[in-house]
């Protein structure tokens, strides 16, 4: 098989910031990961009123998050070469520029369709950054080391699932649900200036990818080829369906189908996102005793029986065991997804930015089914989220015990 030459191991490398600088470089790579939570969460508990304003059903609804997703996934797999040729600052600023002008554009949408079709490109412009700041993180960082510092995101990624819908909740009560992708547009313009502001070049010219279409086309093949890099990429797409299976169905089940108040569903949601933060520090101190392998392992394991737990809640009508079930399968994937990225990116350090948007966009386009699939379950029920839940959970253990398994490549 053909494979690209790496660049010179001489080429210099930059040095991971300490101090104030690195707490900084912290918060921001967090913030540009969470975009992608903000612009999926914050407007879900307008979905009620939006079916009613937009003269749309739920699912018609729900599709604005697929087609967010399906942007996203196209943004990065367009970013990520160009990251690795261009170096990592120009196209975050690049995409969050259009982040903010697209986010000002849904505002505006006329219709269901109207928003699906613009989520497109709000998603395409966020993944732009979403995958810059993963290929900073393993310019910086290999290993181990790289997955406790994408552990460490999570602090900063998962305060976006707590403080989006919380902050759509209030946005709605002095707006509509315009209002809200108003005020994604304010959040995109202040990360695009930190981001010109703070974050460092960390890709220098003597080791960026000069190469031609052919090249990448190369890069790409080999990487559709590497089993384990691919089994990783594949685990994480149905973990991240059997996530957005309940991101995209939790507001209808708590409010439609168990009756419960915005202000109720947003502290559901936002308790369970905090447990996704503290797995996510756990994570970090875990990965000090256990291999990243035997973490992903053993917590992909947990999330599928806790998506059993949630689908026997929601066929005895038990909000209760629901809730709590909920709590578990959303904590334990804080532990798969760091482990995943660093074991997936470990295989291919020559060409991080492209392994990177590879990973993000089989991860989305394979979550963007989850809404959908939901939808079309039918209404009134609990049932086809966490039917949903169960079989994308199952299946991610399945594939990265068998697929994923290690080779003798394997760090």
């Amino acid at each position: 098989m053909s494979t690209v030459a790496p660049p010179a191991p001489s080429a210099p490398r930059i040095i991971p910031p300490t101090g104030r600088a690195g707490v900084t470089l912290l918060v921001l790579l967090g913030l540009m990961t969470a975009v992608g939570p903000l612009s999926l969460d914050m407007y879900l508990p307008a979905f009620p009123l939006m079916t009613g304003d937009l003269a749309a059903t739920q699912a018609q609804v729900q599709l604005s998050l697929t087609t967010c997703l399906v942007g996203m996934a196209v943004g990065q797999l367009v970013t990520g070469p160009l990251s690795d040729r261009w170096g990592r600052r120009t196209p975050a600023l690049i995409g969050l520029g259009g982040y903010v002008l697209l986010s000002l554009v849904c505002a505006l949408a006329p219709s269901a369709p109207a928003l699906a079709a613009l989520r497109f490109g709000q998603g395409f412009a966020g993944g732009m950054g979403v995958v810059v700041a993963r290929a900073v993180v393993r310019d910086l960082y290999a290993g181990r080391a790289a997955a406790k510092y994408f552990s460490r995101l999570t602090l900063i990624f998962g305060i976006a699932p707590v403080a989006a819908p919380a902050i759509g909740s209030l946005v709605l009560r002095v707006g509509s649900w315009r209002t809200v992708f108003v005020t994604l547009a304010g959040i995109g313009l202040l990360l695009a200036l930190a981001v010109a502001r703070w974050l460092p070049e960390t890709l220098p010219a003597a080791r960026r990818d000069s190469g031609g279409p052919a090249d990448l086309g190369r890069v790409v093949g080999a990487l559709l080829t590497d089993r384990v890099y691919l089994g990783y990429a594949v685990t994480q797409g149905l973990a991240f369906a059997s996530l957005f299976a309940y991101i995209s169905g939790s507001s209808f089940v708590f409010q439609d189908v168990f009756g419960l108040s915005v202000t109720a569903f947003t502290v559901i949601f936002g308790v369970n996102a905090c447990g996704l933060v503290v797995m996510g520090q756990l994570n970090a101190r875990l990965l000090d005793r256990f291999h990243p392998r035997t973490l992903i392992v053993g917590t992909l394991a947990a999330s599928t029986v806790a998506a059993l737990a949630t689908l026997t809640g929601a066929l005895t009508t038990t909000v209760a065991l629901v809730v709590v079930a909920l709590f578990v399968f959303v904590g334990s994937l804080a532990m798969v997804m760091p482990n995943g990225t660093a074991l997936a990116l470990d295989r291919h350090p020559a060409h991080i930015g492209t392994a990177a948007a590879l990973l993000g966009a089989i991860q989305s386009v394979i979550g963007a089914l989850a809404a959908p699939v939901v939808g079309l379950g039918g209404e009134g029920s609990a049932v086809p989220m966490t039917v949903v839940m169960c079989a994308a959970a199952g299946l991610s253990l399945l594939v990265v015990l068998t697929m994923a398994r290690p080779d003798r490549r394997a760090a």
